[in-house]
C-alpha cells in the first residue's frame, strides 16, 4: 500500500500572540520532517498531547519543534467524508498546557467535517468545470467541423464520383504503391504534379487508408483564401482580433485535430505565414489570431502544389526550411499524357457517372476518338478529360459518344515543345556550318550571339551531343 502523504495546507495564528508561524508550517511535508508524527497520523486516530512529556522517546524531533515554537499542547483530530479520511484538524496551545475534553473532540470533528465538505465540494466543482470546458471544446470542434463540411458540399461544383482510383498504367501503379507505403504512417506528404492530375483524390486515398480515417479529411485551398483572412482560416481567431471579427472562430488546424489536413496549392501561402506553419509541423503548437494562449494539436499534413518549389525558394517566395519539412515523403503525380493507356478506362468511368445524372445510356465510342485522345497532350489532365466527356455526353444521341479534341495549338505545353524543336534544329544547322566548332572566331557561339558556356548548356538540355572544347 502506498504511504499516505501529509502536508499542512491551511493555518491560522491568533494575532494576540504577537508571533507569525505561517512561514514555519504552511506547505510543510510532515512525512519528511516529522516521521513519528506521520506514522501516528496514518492510524487515522485522535492524537492528543496535553504535555510535552506525553511524547515518546522516538518523537524527539516533534518535541524539539514544540519547544522551539513555544507549543505546550497539541491535538490532532481526523475528519472524514464518507469512508475516506481527508485530513486532520490541528489545534496547538501556545504558552500554556491544555486538557482536551471528549466534548471538545466532537466539536472539532464537526469543524473538520465542515472543512472537508467545503474542500470536497471545491474539488468536485473544479472537476465539473474542467469537464464542462472539455465538453465545450469538443462541441466547438464538432460545430466547426460541421460548418466546414457544409461549406465543402456547397463549394463542390462537379464532384468526381469515383469509388477507386482508375488506371492500370505503370506510372499510376508506382504512385499507388507509394500511397500504400506512407498511408499507415503519420509522415508529412508532398504531392507534386501538374494541375488536374488528381492530387486531391490521392490525398483522400492516403487519409482513407490511414488510422485517422474515422475523422473527416479537412481540405484547404491556399490559393482560394484571401491573403487578409488566410491566418484566421488556418489558425482561428478570437472575438475582436480585427475589425469585423464579431465572434471567436476555430481554425482549420483545430478542426483537423486527430485527423488529416490537406493544404492544396501550398506554394500560394503568404511568406509571413510560412513560419507559423513550420512551427505547427515541428511542434504542433500555434496561437489563435488575437490570443496569447498556445494551442497544441495532433494533425497529419498532406500538401500539394503544381509549382516548382525549388524555383520559388530561389526567388525568395518560399521558405527552404518549410520545403524540407513538407518534403518528407514526396509523391510526383504523373500527367495524363504519361499514362495514356488509362484514358479508355477513365472515359468509361466518367461516362457511367454522367449516364446516371443525364438519364442517357452510351453503348459505343468510336475507336478514332480513343486514338485522338491518346495523341493529345492534355494540358488540363484528368480535369480536362472529364470536362470533354461531360460536354460530349450533353450532345450524345442514339447511345453513341463522340469526344472532340481541342486543336493542339491551344496547348501551351505543345507550343513549348515545338519551340524547343525549332531551337534545336537551328543550333544543329549552325553547328553543321562551323563543323561543330562551338567557341572561337566564327564559331557557333559567335554566330548565334551566345557565350560558349551558354551554348553548351543549351545543347545538353536539347539533347545535342556537346562538341569538344577548343
Amino acid at each position: 500500500r502506498p504511504q499516505q502523504v501529509f502536508r499542512v495546507t491551511h493555518e491560522w495564528v491568533s494575532d494576540k500572540l504577537g508571533m507569525d508561524l505561517s512561514p514555519k508550517f504552511r506547505g510543510l511535508d510532515i512525512n519528511e520532517t516529522y516521521p513519528w508524527l506521520a506514522s501516528q497520523l496514518g492510524k487515522k486516530e485522535i492524537l492528543r498531547i496535553e504535555t510535552l512529556n506525553d511524547f515518546p522517546p522516538e518523537a524527539a524531533k516533534e518535541r524539539e519543534a514544540c519547544e522551539r515554537y513555544g507549543i505546550e499542547s497539541v491535538l490532532w483530530v481526523p475528519f472524514s467524508i464518507g469512508e475516506s479520511t481527508l485530513g486532520y484538524v490541528v489545534l496547538n496551545s501556545i504558552k500554556k498546557e491544555t486538557k482536551w475534553s471528549d466534548e471538545f473532540f466532537h466539536r472539532l470533528q464537526l469543524v473538520g467535517e465542515v472543512f472537508g465538505n467545503a474542500l470536497l465540494r471545491r474539488d468536485k466543482d473544479s472537476k465539473l468545470e474542467q469537464a464542462f470546458q472539455e465538453i465545450e471544446t469538443l462541441k466547438n470542434r464538432l460545430d466547426a467541423e460541421n460548418v466546414y463540411l457544409k461549406e465543402e458540399i456547397r463549394q463542390i461544383q462537379a464532384p468526381v464520383q469515383i469509388e477507386n482510383i482508375v488506371g492500370q498504367s505503370r506510372a499510376l501503379q508506382a504512385v499507388l504503391k507509394h500511397v500504400e507505403d506512407v498511408a499507415c504512417t503519420d509522415a508529412t506528404v508532398l504531392l507534386t504534379g501538374e494541375t488536374g492530375t488528381g492530387k486531391e483524390v490521392l490525398a483522400q486515398a492516403i487519409h482513407n487508408l490511414s488510422p485517422r480515417k474515422t475523422r473527416s479529411l479537412v481540405k484547404v485551398n491556399c490559393a482560394a483564401l484571401p491573403s487578409t483572412l488566410v491566418e484566421s482560416e488556418l489558425f482561428g481567431r478570437e472575438k475582436g482580433a480585427y475589425t469585423g471579427a464579431l465572434s471567436r472562430q476555430m481554425g482549420r488546424f483545430e478542426v483537423a485535430d486527430g485527423s488529416t489536413i490537406f493544404l492544396d496549392e501550398i506554394s500560394e501561402l503568404p511568406l509571413e505565414l510560412q513560419a507559423k506553419l513550420l512551427r505547427v509541423l515541428q511542434e504542433g503548437h500555434f496561437e489563435r489570431l488575437g490570443s496569447p494562449k498556445t494551442l497544441k494539436v495532433d494533425v497529419r499534413v498532406i500538401a500539394a502544389t503544381n509549382r516548382d518549389l525549388l524555383s520559388a525558394i530561389r526567388a525568395g517566395r518560399f521558405r527552404e526550411d518549410l520545403y524540407y519539412r513538407l518534403n518528407v515523403f514526396p509523391i510526383c503525380v504523373p500527367a495524363l499524357r504519361k499514362r495514356q493507356e488509362d484514358i479508355p478506362s477513365l472515359v468509361w468511368t466518367f461516362v457511367r457517372e454522367f449516364e446516371q445524372k443525364m438519364g442517357k445510356t452510351i453503348t459505343h465510342i468510336p475507336e478514332k476518338c480513343f486514338t485522338a485522345m491518346k495523341g493529345y497532350s492534355w494540358p488540363g489532365n484528368i480535369r480536362e478529360l472529364r470536362n470533354l466527356v461531360e460536354r460530349a455526353m450533353i450532345r450524345a444521341k442514339d447511345g453513341r459518344l463522340v469526344v472532340d479534341i481541342p486543336h493542339e495549338e491551344a496547348s501551351a505545353t505543345t507550343q513549348e515543345v515545338k519551340l524547343q524543336e525549332i531551337e534545336k534544329q537551328h543550333i544543329l544547322t549552325v553547328l553543321e556550318r562551323t563543323k561543330r566548332r562551338v567557341s572561337g572566331k566564327n564559331g557557333a557561339a559567335e554566330l548565334l550571339g551566345l557565350k560558349p558556356t551558354t551554348l553548351r548548356s543549351r545543347m545538353i538540355k536539347l539533347g545535342i551531343t556537346p562538341a569538344p572544347k577548343h
